[in-house]
């Protein structure tokens, strides 16, 4: 990683994030003054931060795309999710009485990452109502999405996996689907193998239950999908 300088893009980027979106304009004026702070230059495939290792800053993530990987008690490697920007993550961990990254972070493309010391991002939430209130909320969304990552992770068959996943993923009152991942990336996802899946939703497919084209999926039978949950 290199350290570049935080320019007038960046700024606007970081101002973009839920912890930081909204503030009155003097306290985005002042923002900056109070966090100790570094801007870096990311390279594809460049690990970010490592798994069992304490959180000791504010993460930010600016330009770029990031894997999450968690290594199981098993040894096993199993992708959590993507981190697409601008967005911050690990915030959950950065205080409290267990400041280990539950996870491995790597870039997978070229990415623009900001980031604050812990004593300076304390400080910055600690004096200003409205950051302390979007630091609760960014983190008790955090732990919203863990809880629907293992309930995912939870089922033991692929096809119920993929039943939650579809189900978490849709637009409530809709029939219809639109998937983030490649397949690929959607097996890896739910820590199956990618013929697995496909073979699973190629047999739900010729069942009737859901139809699919490219990445959209339309739920054809309500009823048989819910016997999965």
């Amino acid at each position: 990683m290199e350290k570049i300088s935080l320019n007038e893009t960046y700024e606007q980027l970081l101002f973009r994030i839920p912890l930081f979106r909204d503030l009155p304009q003097n306290i985005k004026h002042s923002l900056l003054d109070k966090l100790d702070y570094s801007v870096y230059d990311v390279e594809k495939k460049d690990i970010v931060a490592y798994q069992d290792t304490p959180c000791k800053k504010l993460y930010v993530l600016l330009e770029g795309k990031l894997r999450v990987d968690i290594i199981d008690g098993l040894g096993n490697k199993v992708m959590v999710e993507y981190i697409i920007a601008p967005r911050a993550f690990a915030t959950p961990h950065l205080f409290g009485s267990n400041t280990t990254l539950p996870a491995t972070f790597t870039a997978i493309e070229n990415c623009t990452l900001f980031t604050a010391t812990k004593e300076s991002t304390f400080k910055l939430i600690s004096q200003d109502s409205q950051v302390l209130h979007n630091f609760l909320c960014v983190t008790g969304n955090c732990n919203a999405c863990t809880v629907s990552r293992l309930k995912t992770l939870s089922r033991k068959t692929v096809r119920e996996r993929f039943v939650v996943y579809l189900l978490e993923n849709r637009i409530a009152n809709s029939t219809s689907i639109t998937i983030a991942h490649t397949q690929s990336e959607l097996a890896e996802y739910l820590n199956v193998t990618r013929p697995a899946l496909s073979k699973e939703i190629n047999k739900m497919i010729k069942e009737g239950i859901i139809s699919m084209t490219g990445k959209k999926i339309e739920v054809l039978n309500e009823a048989a999908l819910k016997e999965y949950t």
